[in-house]
């Protein structure tokens, strides 16, 4: 008979898609844009702990068999087994309660934590799947897969520095975990450490070389690391499996896009609509063209029509919000950004959507708790502390008012700076100041 059950192995997690782009020719994001831009890279979908993968031996300093309960059933394994179970056909109530009922026996049980974070996750607990997620670790330290989990939690927040450190220890324990490389990969991508991209992905040439969205990554963190072989080899083959292919229009019409090409992107979006016009995001992306083009009438359309494919996607109802606002259909906008914060609750976009319309609608302490909300969450935003600024002044908070003014503007101006770098390389050439005379 199974008794407490404990993890010894890895998590399964089978990969699934999701919508995230970053064009070829290295540009730098704000951690919102990479989340918005990175096309159809990975998203790991949770399965349940395996009760097979568990009752390993215990750490030496376990001290499940002190903390048991000697009234308890001795079944725990099968309770353990029905969570399993009920988990796996996404009844999250019922297996929550049998993972419940067996740390209710035994509090040393990182099974049970592990499972019950992975509910959490599935319910887009984010806190509390950490703090689940984080008892089990300290229970069972040497299992990869919780760790992988830790390291999704904050993936799916697109929080990629704090996600690296877990990634890397399961990379550490396992090389051979293609998902994990992957994940580490992407995460080094959004934080711009190119090199180290090139060299985690790299390695996962023999597996994903196949993959249009792999060679895409590659071939941009090649290009700004100054690999030129791998980056020829990537865009070689990225060519060459893409050509005449709906993914592939969609790739080249969003770094079309992010050069602000608009004519250029919609031309690629509507290519590929025509060979697949059910292709998942590529109507969210034609709208953030039209939207870019401020044709906000289509811009909604799409997003709709988005919807109607991925309805659980944040960024189609942040992006509605604002085409509705500008279309001054403020009770729509609204419902759209409390929508988008509803299955994501670190859309700083959302909360500043919400921030403007309370603002005009004179509602002002509900504006002032949303762009307080969004400047949480993205505190370098200039519009943010702008806005911020001109409500308090309203409020007859004059001098913060005037602070975050000029917060605004300091930041603005850092912004046009960094913008420049990226640019020109560097300060502003000189020419005429460094050129050599002319001979007389």
């Amino acid at each position: 008979m199974l008794g407490s059950p404990q993890v010894c192995a890895n998590l399964p997690l089978e990969l699934a898609k999701t919508d995230k782009t970053h064009q070829w020719a290295g540009r730098r994001f704000s951690r919102l844009r990479a989340a918005t831009f990175l096309i159809a890279i990975l998203s790991p979908t949770l399965a349940p702990l395996s009760a097979t993968a568990v009752s390993c031996a215990k750490p030496e300093s376990n001290t499940a068999t002190q903390k048991r309960d000697p009234t308890a059933p001795q079944n725990l394994g099968e309770i353990f087994q029905k969570g399993e179970a009920l988990l796996r056909q996404g009844n999250l109530n019922g297996a929550e309660a049998a993972f419940a009922q067996v740390l209710a026996a035994d509090p040393a049980s990182a099974g049970a934590y592990a499972n019950l974070g992975v509910i959490a996750m599935r319910r887009q607990q984010w806190t509390k799947a950490l703090e689940i997620l984080t008892q089990a670790e300290k229970l069972a330290p040497q299992v990869a897969g919780i760790r992988l989990n830790i390291g999704l939690v904050y993936y799916r927040q697109d929080d990629f520095q704090a996600a690296t450190a877990p990634f890397e220890s399961v990379v550490r324990d396992q090389p051979d975990s293609a998902q994990a490389r992957y994940l580490l990969g992407l995460c080094y991508f959004f934080t711009s450490r190119d090199a180290d991209a090139v060299r985690v992905l790299n390695d996962l040439w023999p597996q994903e070389s196949n993959d249009l969205n792999y060679l895409y990554v590659l071939g941009n963190a090649a290009n700004k690391s100054g690999h030129a072989d791998i980056e020829e080899r990537a865009l070689g083959r990225f060519v060459e499996l893409g050509a005449n292919t709906a993914e592939y229009h969609l790739l080249l019409g969003k770094a079309a896009l992010n050069r602000e090409e608009g004519d250029k992107a919609i031309a690629e979006f509507q290519r590929a609509a025509e060979l697949d016009p059910n292709l998942p995001y590529l109507h969210f992306n034609l709208g953030l063209a039209y939207l870019a083009r401020t044709n906000f009438e289509q811009a909604r359309d799409e997003f709709l029509k988005d919807v109607a494919l991925e309805p659980d996607v944040a960024f189609n109802y942040d992006r509605l919000g604002v085409a509705y606002s500008y279309l001054q259909d403020e009770a729509k906008a609204e419902e759209n950004f409390d929508e988008a914060l509803r299955r994501d609750s670190h859309l700083a976009s959302s909360y500043f959507g919400l921030a403007r319309i309370y603002q005009r609608q004179q509602k002002l302490e509900p504006a002032l708790a949303a762009v307080k909300a969004a400047g949480a969450i993205d505190p370098n935003n200039p519009n943010f502390h702008n806005l911020k600024g001109q409500i308090l002044i309203r409020l007859g908070h004059t001098k913060e008012g005037q602070e975050e003014l000029e917060a605004a503007t300091a930041l603005l101006n850092a912004s046009r700076e960094r913008r420049q770098n990226e640019l020109l390389g560097g300060d502003l050439p000189q020419p005429e100041l460094s050129s050599e005379p002319k001979p007389q």
